[in-house]
């Protein structure tokens, strides 16, 4: 007579469960397909990050744009006054620092935050009356890829130690493009004929400066907190942008010119002829663009387009792109 199962009682002599094979086996399926399935994941979180530091460079670029078609002209890189004071004696630069995040926050949705600046106030951006509005940090300004801190950060001179005026400054993932010179290593009053990007200190550029096209001039591009300090509201005389302790051991990674907290530059610079920084050079120097993404890093064209430009972009093509007026032949973005 066969045996029956009475009620939930299993047969003597069945075994139940898994044996210590079998388990090893199911945890080797599992363990193979999360290695397979991880890095697809990941390179999906990643994309959809990539995709959304782009729509943030893109509002950013077509912030510019609104500003140039309300005012009739492009913001500064950053904005000093004849007359005030202090003047440091190292780069000209003077009060009251306003920056091009700042020139361009009330066409984005941040008209609050840019009216309670009060450019007039002791030192600009080093005054105690706007530093509630300068620590500010609005998320348009991050990039979702940075690696970085994002809490307010401290200026410091070139020295390290802190600066004169105690400013604290909201970080930024995104920085404009000076061009290819580096006009902050000269004691300048003035930046003309020295910057030919299109936005530098007191620039102001119109639109029929760009005579390379505006389609194939950068202006906004990429910097991240984790390579070293760079701010969105503007910069003081006398401050500098430091490399993050991971940088800081690389040979070309050192502090730059208050400029650099708001510019960057593409190279050649004097001294330097053969010298270029494209996206991610692995010199991470200050005053360069530099992403979190792998392979290169979103750049914002005159004309709004944001485009990914590869790491291992051509040097010459990337120097062309970083000027306005060069009269350059660009034929491509590609290595």
């Amino acid at each position: 007579m066969n045996q029956k199962l009475v009620g939930s009682r299993i047969p003597a002599g069945v075994r139940v469960g898994f044996s210590l094979v079998e388990l090893l086996v199911t945890i080797a399926i599992v363990a193979t397909l999360i290695g397979i399935l991880l890095p697809a994941v990941q390179a999906a979180r990643e994309a959809a990050r990539r995709s959304g530091c782009g729509m943030n460079v893109r509002q950013l670029a077509l912030a510019v744009v609104a500003h140039e078609s309300s005012r009739r002209r492009l913001p500064a890189g950053y904005v000093t006054e004849p007359g005030r004071s202090p003047v440091d004696p190292t780069s000209r630069d003077r009060p009251p620092g306003t920056g091009w995040g700042l020139l361009i926050a009330a066409y984005l949705e941040e008209a609050a935050l840019a009216d309670r600046f009060r450019p007039a106030a002791g030192i600009g951006v080093g005054a105690v009356e706007n530093r509630e509005v300068v620590s500010t940090s609005p998320p348009i300004f991050r990039c979702p890829s940075d690696g970085g801190p994002s809490t307010p950060f401290e200026v410091l001179e070139a020295a390290g130690g802190p600066h004169g005026s105690g400013a604290i400054l909201g970080r930024s993932s995104y920085v404009a493009n000076a061009g290819q010179a580096e006009p902050w290593s000269d004691p300048l009053d003035s930046w003309e004929g020295h910057a030919n990007g299109p936005l530098y200190r007191n620039s102001w550029l119109a639109l029929s400066r760009i005579r390379d096209g505006l389609s194939k001039t950068v202006f906004l591009g990429e910097h991240s907190q984790r390579v070293s300090q760079k701010a969105w509201a503007g910069t003081l005389p006398g401050a500098a942008s430091h490399p993050s302790p991971t940088f800081a051991v690389r040979v070309g990674s050192v502090p730059d010119g208050a400029a650099t907290l708001l510019l960057v530059h593409s190279g050649p610079a004097a001294g330097e002829a053969d010298v270029i920084h494209p996206p991610n050079d692995p010199m991470a120097h200050v005053c360069q663009m530099f992403s979190d993404h792998p392979g290169g890093c979103n750049v914002a064209f005159g004309d709004g387009a944001v485009r990914f430009i590869v790491e291992n972009i051509n040097l010459e093509v990337w120097a062309a792109m970083s000027s306005i007026a060069g009269g350059e032949t660009v034929a491509g973005d590609g290595p």
